[in-house]
């Protein structure tokens, strides 16, 4: 997916995101990046991305189709601060072979290798879905879907996108209330497919919905379940899901 660079710049630019992301900045100057969301007030999610010092700047690293709606969401919070928010042309390139000069490793799981900015090098063949699918690593526009995901259905816990130590964000409160059930009723998982469906299709247990397919490669999926009634026998079109418990294909 096209990637887009937000630059935040002017007075303490990690300040000023600082109360309005999921993630702790400072964690950057550890790691040089970090990955993180906007939620709205009700705690769902807007869009995810990653933060990267850049000088005396921030650039926010995007999908392409979010970039609109985050920079005016961006500027509405900004009110009288002074920050300037505008988009810059920088390319984005990403692998897991050798990291070149300048990479920083992509925070969500060490399998997802490096990411360079304002280098724009040739592709070096990385099969990014069955990546994802492996390591249950949702993507904006597929399964992460604005005004309807929760971050922690989603797994931002475990794809260090979230900090529940930080203090106050937009949306902190759903999140943290989330965080102290015993168990998430939902959420993604990577589950065994037989067969292939369009991302979105419903999965069904006896008639019943159970959650919806996604991602697929090599014979496994990103799924999102109720965990309620996820179990044998669950159905997706013509396809068949199978997950933990469940009865699975030998």
């Amino acid at each position: 997916m096209q990637r887009t660079i937000i630059r935040v710049s002017g007075d303490d630019p990690a300040k000023f995101l600082q109360g309005l992301v999921s993630n702790d900045l400072g964690k950057m100057a550890r790691d040089g990046i970090v990955y993180a969301a906007i939620l709205s007030p009700q705690g769902k999610y807007l869009a995810d991305f990653f933060l990267v010092p850049h000088h005396d700047d921030i650039l926010i690293d995007v999908a392409t189709p979010l970039a609109d709606d985050l920079l005016k969401r961006l500027s509405l919070y900004k009110l009288r601060a002074p920050i300037t928010l505008e988009k810059v042309e920088m390319p984005v390139s990403r692998g897991t072979g050798p990291a070149p000069e300048g990479a920083v490793s992509d925070p969500r799981h060490p399998a997802l290798g490096w990411r360079v900015y304002g280098q724009d090098l040739p592709d070096d063949g990385t099969d990014w879905d069955a990546l994802r699918v492996a390591y249950c690593v949702p993507e904006s526009g597929i399964e992460l879907v604005p005004n309807e995901t929760f971050i922690l259905e989603a797994g931002f816990d475990r794809l260090n996108g979230v900090d529940f130590r930080k203090g106050c964000y937009v949306g902190q409160e759903v999140t943290a209330r989330m965080q102290h059930k015993t168990a998430l009723r939902k959420g993604f998982v990577t589950a065994v497919v037989e067969g292939a469906a369009p991302v979105g299709t419903d999965i069904t247990v006896d008639g019943k919905l159970a959650g919806q397919l996604f991602t697929q490669s090599g014979g496994k999926a990103i799924a999102f379940l109720r965990f309620d009634r996820a179990g044998d026998a669950m159905e997706a079109a013509n396809a068949r899901v199978f997950w933990q418990g469940s009865s699975q294909p030998a």
